[in-house]
């Protein structure tokens, strides 16, 4: 059975995704540019939220496409996979699809 990280409190584990370089307008962003934009990933696991507050609801779910500041959380590697760990008030967004 593959090992399984499960965030505590108002934590949050997030595989990141492959930046998009290319933008929109056919632009190609070269890799090691100082103005990145701020990380995206996908949500593997949701803590259960703070323990000091009754029927608080994590705003974020498995699954969903989030936006996190670089400078979010920690970095752990869990077989051979890099995940972020951070406090689910570090991530920016939920970008849903419309």
């Amino acid at each position: 059975m593959p090992d399984v990280l499960r965030p505590l409190f108002d934590q949050v584990v997030i595989k990141e995704l492959e930046p998009e370089r290319m933008r929109k307008s056919g632009l190609l962003v070269p890799q090691g540019t100082h103005d990145l934009p701020p990380n995206e990933g996908i949500v593997l696991a949701v803590g259960d939220g703070p323990p000091d507050l009754v029927d608080f609801k994590m705003p974020v779910h498995v699954g969903d496409h989030v936006v996190f500041p670089r400078s979010a959380g920690v970095w752990v590697e869990v077989e051979d996979e890099r995940l972020l760990v951070c406090r689910v008030r570090e991530i920016l967004g939920v970008i849903e699809s419309g």
